[in-house]
């Protein structure tokens, strides 16, 4: 009798439910430690908005920013939360898409997905990661903010972060694999991952206040899901801020965003290289 994977590993009709929480676990260890373990993606992530606050804070000062509310905090505390933005959206969309299309071209897709374990746990390995990766950026720029920079977060408006930063990474997660899907080979996905974001950090307030972008810019970033982001955590510092910190409107446009990317990834998602 020929042994095949098939033959070793249970089906995935006769695996249970505590067999499939184990392959979970185990795809989202794997995918942890691949994050880690990669230097470029734990700069990108983890490093650069540290970096970026230090400098924006630096050049631009101290001074105070007048939100959408007519309340105004510390230029500090705005970029906080417009920073933390910016590590989510690394860990959940940045670093995906690079590694979707590099592992899809060289052919580790198309020979993970012979392998007995179900596409989704793939998936979803790497969206709790990004899920992961997210509150730890929370919690790393809330504690910068408070110990250098006197930026401290309401206590009430805490779930409102987490649910923003929660649904921030799976939304970027799911528009990730659809962007990976239109990309066709691994050299182009760190080029055009760059040269999409960047104008959206500008325009959606990551970089620069909201109060300093022309009105038309600003309905230009209304459109996409950074500027929702961003806005949603910075909603949770503004001191006027009733209740957990939610965001409706905003919280709506990133659920909207997930629902669209996640069709257009089911629709055109290949696990065998397209650039050949």
């Amino acid at each position: 009798m020929q042994v095949t994977a098939a033959t070793v590993a249970p089906t995935e009709r006769s695996r249970s439910p505590l067999q499939e929480l184990g392959l979970i676990s185990h795809q989202f260890q794997f995918e942890l430690r691949g994050f880690l373990r990669n230097t470029q993606a734990r700069f990108f992530t983890i490093i650069l908005p540290v970096v970026f606050l230090v400098i924006f804070v630096g050049i631009f000062g101290n001074h105070t920013v007048r939100l959408a509310s007519g309340a105004t905090i510390k230029q500090s505390t705005y970029y906080i939360p417009a920073l933390t933005s910016l590590g989510i959206i690394s860990a959940a969309f940045t670093n995906l898409v690079i590694a979707v299309v590099t592992q899809r071209e060289s052919g580790i897709l198309k020979r993970r997905r012979a392998a007995p374990v179900p596409a989704y746990v793939l998936i979803l390995g790497r969206a709790l990661v990004a899920v992961v990766v997210a509150l730890f950026m929370c919690a790393l720029m809330m504690a910068i903010g408070s110990i250098f920079y006197g930026a401290t977060l309401p206590s009430h408006t805490i779930p409102g972060v987490a649910v923003a930063a929660i649904l921030g990474a799976l939304t970027f997660c799911s528009v990730g694999y659809a962007v990976a899907t239109f990309i066709r080979f691994a050299d182009a996905a760190q080029p055009i991952v760059q040269i999409t974001l960047l104008p959206l950090y500008f325009i959606s307030g990551v970089f620069v206040p909201q109060n300093q972008i022309p009105n038309w810019l600003g309905n230009v970033a209304s459109v996409f899901p950074v500027r929702h982001l961003s806005s949603a955590l910075i909603t949770a510092y503004d001191p006027t801020t009733t209740g957990a910190g939610f965001s409706g409107g905003d919280l709506a446009v990133l659920a909207a965003w997930a629902a669209g990317g996640l069709v257009v990834a089911l629709w055109r998602f290949s696990w065998s290289p397209r650039g050949r």
